[in-house]
């Protein structure tokens, strides 16, 4: 099988081409136009593999997008590849539109015409599988309430409201072209390879350094945390078995809220990493409370039990297992995170130092 991923070398799909090259004989072209997020030393581990090919393109290039296609000649596309801080959404949310949106559409018509082309054996078997946010749903009101496949879509950012006019898309691809198709929602998700500016990440490297924890309002926000293996799995599980035409929410079974998510990672600190910098007694003391997020959602929680049931995947990790793993890959790992934060990892890809 071959696989066309977009937004490979970003944190979900780094993972996700990591677990398919490591547990399977597929092949996998990685098509990633290498924005800030973008860091193709996430796939060191695999970049050397026989069955990897990486393509720095544009989504939005629907000429090169199109030759990519009929070069490699896929048997499922994996589209991941989105523009997803809100925080960047709500500055400036034309790239959202940009990528999410138009860039989804140029994919899906290119892909349609690739899938036309195809021999009818090969038509049967291509997917074009679309990973998307759990954030279209909008909030949720009460403690007892789930995200469904059936949920009504209630975007309140510019980032999902982007995600959720991309799902729009894809499901009418299917319905008036009989394009086939499969989506899945995914939670909050966590783990190595994550860009600093995401809370997890970002709690921990601020720590070390002895930098604030800014935690917006009071931190009672909760959300549904997924670590990023598990997702990988669960993708690969519904382009490889999901239905034509159907939706799979992917959660993590882990409710909680992001205050507890940052004093957990403290707690960790202190054990796995008791020096301290200066002045800094407790890492719990460098939490602040910042102004709150415009529009910002109380509460996700994902209804998990339909890819449970019908794909048989289930989350291994949870939430206490998947976060001491994660505050240990970063621990051991500095140097990446260095690259990152400096931004050398994107200059040495572009030839300049400066």
């Amino acid at each position: 099988m071959k696989i066309l991923i977009t937004g490979g070398a970003g944190f979900i799909g780094s993972a996700l081409i990591r677990y398919i090259l490591t547990e399977t004989e597929y092949e996998v072209l990685n098509v990633d136009k290498l924005t800030y997020a973008g860091n193709l030393e996430s796939l060191t581990s695999v970049s050397q593999s026989k069955n990897y090919s990486f393509a720095q393109v544009d989504i939005c290039d629907a000429e090169k997008v199109a030759d990519l296609l009929k070069s490699f000649q896929p048997d499922a596309v994996m589209h991941l590849a989105a523009e997803s801080h809100v925080d960047r959404s709500i500055d400036g949310p034309a790239e959202f539109i940009q990528t999410n949106i138009v860039g989804t559409y140029v994919l899906l018509e290119e892909s349609r015409k690739y899938w036309s082309s195809l021999e009818a054996s090969k038509q049967a078997v291509f997917r074009f599988h679309h990973i998307s946010t759990d954030e279209v749903y909008g909030d949720l009101e009460g403690p007892e309430d789930f995200f469904t496949e059936e949920t009504s879509y209630a975007p309140s950012s510019p980032y999902s409201a982007s995600k959720a006019s991309s799902d729009h898309l894809v499901r009418a691809w299917n319905r008036t072209y009989g394009f086939p198709v499969v989506l899945t929602n995914c939670s909050n998700n966590y783990g190595p390879y994550h860009f600093p500016e995401k809370l997890v990440p970002l709690m921990i490297l601020n720590a070390l350094e002895g930098k604030p924890l800014p935690v917006y309002g009071d931190g009672a926000q909760v959300r549904d945390w997924l670590f990023v293996d598990d997702h990988a799995k669960a993708l690969f599980k519904v382009v490889s078995e999901g239905v034509v035409g159907e939706t799979y929410n992917v959660g993590g079974y882990n409710e909680k809220k992001n205050i507890d998510v940052v004093k957990t990672i403290c707690s960790l600190l202190e054990e796995l990493h008791p020096e301290k910098p200066a002045g800094v007694k407790k890492f719990e003391d460098l939490i602040t409370y910042v102004q709150d997020r415009p529009g910002h959602d109380l509460r996700y929680a994902i209804d998990a039990s339909k890819i449970t049931k019908e794909l048989g995947w289930k989350p291994e990790e949870t939430f206490e297992s998947g976060i001491r793993k994660t505050v240990e890959w970063y621990l051991g790992n500095l140097e990446w995170c260095r690259r990152v934060q400096d931004g050398s990892y994107a200059r040495e890809r572009l030839g300049t130092t400066d």
